[in-house]
This record gives C-alpha cells, sequence and structure tokens, in this order.
C-alpha cells in the first residue's frame, strides 16, 4: 500500500522570506568576517575602470564599509527583496541579477577612478525602482498595490541618485535604479496582446 503524495506547491511568500532572509545572514556574516580580520574585504568593491575592480561588479552588493552601513541597508533589504521576490521567485531572482549587473557595470564605467564603491544600496534603488515600474506595466492589482505602497514609502529615497552627498555613492544608487527599470521592462509579464489594438 502507498501513502499519497502530496503535490502542493509551498507558498511564494515563503521561499522568499527564506531567501532574503538567507542574503541577510550572508551579508552580517562577511561584515563581521571583515571587521574581525582588518577589513580586507573592502578592497573588494568596485574600482571603476580598474581591471581587478571589475571584481567588485560580482562582490560590491554583498560588502559594506563597517556596521553603521550594513545596518542602515539591513531593512530596506529584508523588506524590498522580500517584495521582490514574494510574487515569483525566479522573476524576481532574474530582476535582481539584472540590477546587480547593470548597476554595478554602471559605476565601473562611470564612477570617479580611484574611488571604491560597495554596499547593498545598488540592490535597493534597483528594488524600489522595479516594484513601482513592475506594477505599471503587468497591470496586476497586487503588484499595482505594491508599487503604490514602496512610492509612499521609499520615493524619497530616490534623491540619493543625484551627486552632492560626500562617501555615498550615488552613481550605485542611480545605475542601481536604471537597472530596476531595465528589468521590469524586460521582466514584463502582460501580454503584448492585451496592450494591443488592431484594425
Amino acid at each position: 500500500m502507498r501513502g499519497m503524495q502530496t503535490t502542493a506547491r509551498e507558498p511564494a511568500w515563503k521561499g522568499a522570506a527564506l531567501v532574503t532572509a538567507g542574503f541577510v545572514v550572508l551579508l552580517w556574516l562577511l561584515e563581521l568576517f571583515d571587521a574581525a580580520t582588518g577589513n580586507p574585504l573592502d578592497a573588494y568593491g568596485i574600482q571603476p575602470r580598474s581591471e581587478d575592480g571589475l571584481v567588485g561588479v560580482a562582490l560590491a552588493p554583498t560588502l559594506h564599509f563597517g556596521f553603521d552601513h550594513l545596518v542602515s541597508n539591513t531593512v530596506p533589504v529584508l523588506v524590498l527583496g522580500f517584495l521582490t521576490l514574494a510574487t515569483g521567485l525566479a522573476r524576481g531572482l532574474a530582476a535582481t541579477a539584472i540590477i546587480w549587473v547593470v548597476g554595478g557595470l554602471g559605476v565601473w564605467l562611470f564612477a570617479q577612478p580611484g574611488s571604491t564603491h560597495a554596499g547593498a544600496s545598488v540592490l535597493i534603488f534597483g528594488w524600489i525602482v522595479y516594484l513601482i515600474v513592475r506594477g505599471i506595466l503587468n497591470r496586476r492589482t497586487v503588484e499595482i498595490f505594491i508599487g503604490v505602497a514602496v512610492f509612499l514609502l521609499y520615493s524619497g529615497a530616490l534623491l540619493g541618485v543625484l551627486p552632492g552627498q560626500p562617501g555615498v555613492s550615488w552613481q550605485g544608487h542611480l545605475f542601481g535604479a536604471i537597472g530596476g527599470f531595465i528589468a521590469a521592462r524586460v521582466l514584463t509579464t502582460r501580454r503584448r496582446s492585451e496592450s494591443s489594438i488592431t484594425y
């Protein structure tokens, strides 16, 4: 006699919560290691137009310049990362990958040579724009609601894409936001036929 197999899938929000929490744990473990060993990881941020600095495109969003920097990013990562993944884990991960690459390469190409850029804020700004634009493009009630909520909570933060605050990588914020817009456009799930009128 064989038992009945369950085919019910786990709710998407559970996977989103697990992945987001795991990422935040990784950020904290890396910073704890960095602080305990004399901050050697800081050198692996993005160093614009430096061949060695290209490594930072892959690593910079996981690194922070001290615990104050990490603390300021932790809650936005938890909130925005979860919202990005909660309505579709695969799509949310794809959006994050686009933001990660576009943001990192934008900093590497256009930021000031001799500087080093690191921090999850490139993802934070990308997620903000992605969540807002995704709701507009997909026209799904839940995603529109999420986009409006994110706009109300974080629209003021988008001023961080402008230069002027010393020690803050506005280039990372700007190109992260651009990456979020590109991700929303590329990953729009609304069918073209739904928005096209033929005569």
